[in-house]
């Protein structure tokens, strides 16, 4: 696998090449990372939220959305103009700074969570070797938010979906964590890089959701979970309590809730394919073919493609489990809250113990094969 492309390293010495300071330099890329992942969440969000317009309505036999702009594709961008021209409310009895700091409380660190998370090859903002501990610490934080709200909205409503939310949160986070440690465990790295880089060389038979077919299935069920996805949205059941949490919520704090499910929907699905689907690898590593075309891998066209390929790739990936995670909604029944806490606790936490003892196990009687 090549080295990938020093993000960094490139802007600076493209930015000294025009005559500009080392130092310069420098300072100008440090604001340009979240600019970049702010643009790249808000482009995969809102088209999160017109494919699940499109894919529901095809799911009830509707043609859904289709006067704003091809397809329809320009309503979500209406809707977020729509919400940020709307009044902000304050409801009366409410804790106004607790009010006001859960959504972003809830939103901020799913988009700290992007920075870890490699788009194509190598090609990844901030690539730490302890990247999977950073995101399921930053993760961690949402259910402070979320009882914030249900708190602070002095609304019954809200508080049981409050409540709702973050013992639904805290119950599926374990599993889905020990389910990312047998991955960490296989590759020998914390960092996403380093996790892709373990499934590459061997195509699709190198991927990890070969080897940990039990840890792909509890990441994806504790994934819907903790992004509140059908069947598991009970913290905001229309028919049991309003829209739960988020009842007292309007404008822009409504929309920091909403675009934070969706951001977190993407990251999920990105996660997945970069812990199990091999990454930006293609089913037919690319080396094989350069080799059987005869081509060296160094040929800067090639690996203009190979980059771009990657990009493609891991997108493709994600977005076919957003897909998936999108027609659950229309297929399957909510579950109750008891059910929802006895799958965690009972089951997939059990299950993942298991799974990661095993993983061990597997390791050290088949080293080459895991990773060992």
């Amino acid at each position: 696998m090549s080295p990938g492309i020093d993000l960094q390293g490139s802007f600076i010495q493209l930015l000294e090449g025009l005559g500009l300071p080392h130092g310069a330099a420098k300072a100008v890329w440090i604001p340009l990372p979240m600019v970049v992942i702010v643009a790249a969440v808000t482009v995969l969000a809102l088209v999160s939220t017109w494919l699940e317009r499109k894919i529901s309505a095809a799911a009830q036999q509707r043609i859904g959305p289709e006067f704003m702009g091809p397809f329809g594709m320009l309503v979500p961008a209406a809707d977020v103009i729509k919400l940020l021209f709307k009044e902000n409310v304050l409801p009366a009895k409410t804790d106004p700074w607790l009010f006001i700091l859960a959504p972003i409380l809830v939103f901020v660190p799913v988009f700290l969570s992007y920075l870890i998370v490699p788009f194509g090859q190598n090609l990844v903002i901030t690539d730490i070797n302890v990247g999977v501990f950073l995101w399921i610490a930053l993760s961690s934080v949402a259910p402070i938010g979320l009882l914030m709200a249900g708190y602070a909205s002095n609304n019954k409503y809200s508080l049981l979906g409050g409540l709702r939310a973050a013992a639904q949160s805290i119950s599926y986070e374990i599993p889905l964590a020990l389910s990312v440690l047998a991955v960490v465990m296989m590759s020998n790295s914390l960092s996403t890089i380093d996790i892709v880089g373990q499934q590459s060389g061997y195509g699709i038979l190198g991927w990890n959701v070969w080897r940990q077919p039990v840890g792909f299935l509890i990441f994806w069920i504790a994934a819907l979970a903790e992004c509140e996805r059908m069947p598991f949205d009970l913290p905001e059941a229309e028919e049991e309590l309003v829209a739960g949490y988020q009842t007292e919520y309007s404008a822009v704090r409504f929309m920091l809730f909403y675009a934070g499910s969706y951001a977190n929907l993407v990251l999920s699905c990105l996660l997945i394919a970069v812990l199990y689907l091999g990454g930006w690898e293609s089913p037919i590593p690319v080396g094989w073919v350069a080799n059987a075309l005869g081509v060296s891998e160094a040929t800067p066209w090639l690996q203009v493609i190979t980059g771009s390929l990657g990009i493609v790739m891991t997108l493709f990936k994600a977005y076919l489990m957003i897909f998936l995670a999108i027609l659950l909604r229309w297929t399957v029944p909510r579950v109750r809250i008891d059910q929802l806490l006895n799958l965690g606790w009972k089951f997939l936490l059990p299950v993942s113990l298991v799974n990661l003892l095993l993983t061990a196990g597997l390791k050290l009687a088949f080293p080459v094969a895991f990773g060992g």
